[in-house]
């Protein structure tokens, strides 16, 4: 039993350091790449090129947790109601825990980072938002609980390389392009399938399992649903920004 105890928390520590080696190597190749096929890059600030590569892993961790986790909510049978006796909130799997122990080597990566170049990447509700991420997580891998809420959670990311795409055209000088109105139409319709009908479902279902949430999910981690609503607040902007046409500095 020990053995097996010992082997799981290695690849939960693997997956973690797995997650921070990907966002450098991405945020590396972000730099390089941009280098050599954008000449605008050149001319950034050095704190413009932090910001561009950073939000180069940053669309990595997004797309791959947002394929992961859509697998296992919906083509697995991990959390299928009808597929085993154990209840939905016990259940984990290995590469569920691979793609939280990830998750949490990309917030700790983005975390030293905005912390590093405060407030340049980011002010301190985003230093709330990825702490709150981190707990719950954390608390979500150790206790082998809730993991189906967090994988919502994750899966909600899948909006983040709009909103990143958008911030590289704009840097970039693209804004009247048609490629820039047509990430934000994406941006839109994917922010209220993610943001807003996915955050329905989460709390319905947290309502109607709230028994079993109440009883065995420590406390912290259901703060888990405050920080998920407010994940999406800088989205917000620019899905209004879409709507109705302002610009962001008017606030």
């Amino acid at each position: 039993m020990g053995l097996v105890s010992s082997i799981i928390e290695f690849h939960w520590v693997a997956s973690v350091f797995s997650g921070m080696i990907f966002c450098k190597i991405v945020y590396e190749l972000t730099g390089l790449i941009s280098n050599l096929c954008f000449k605008g890059y050149t001319k950034f600030s050095s704190i413009e090129k932090v910001e561009w590569n950073n939000r180069g892993f940053s669309t990595f961790h997004a797309i791959i947790v947002a394929v992961a986790s859509l697998y296992l909510l919906l083509v697995s049978d991990l959390f299928d109601e009808d597929s085993r006796d154990e209840s939905i909130i016990y259940r984990a799997s290995t590469l569920s825990d691979t793609i939280l122990g990830i998750s949490i080597g990309y917030f700790l990566s983005d975390l030293g980072m905005i912390i590093w170049n405060f407030p340049a990447l980011g002010g301190l509700e985003y230093v709330l938002h990825h702490g709150l991420s981190l707990f719950s997580i954390i608390l979500s891998l150790i206790s082998g609980q809730g993991q189906v809420y967090i994988l919502m959670v994750l899966f909600s990311e899948s909006t983040t390389p709009f909103v990143n795409l958008r911030w590289h055209l704009d840097v970039a000088g693209m804004k009247s392009s048609n490629l820039y109105i047509c990430n934000g139409i994406a941006l839109f319709f994917g922010w209220l399938v993610a943001r807003i009908i996915l955050f329905i479902f989460f709390f319905y279902h947290m309502i109607i399992h709230f028994d079993e949430c109440e009883e065995n999910i420590p406390i912290g981690f259901l703060q888990l649903a405050d920080g998920a609503s407010s994940a999406g607040n800088d989205e917000c902007i620019l899905v209004l920004e879409n709507c109705k046409g302002f610009d962001k500095n008017s606030f």
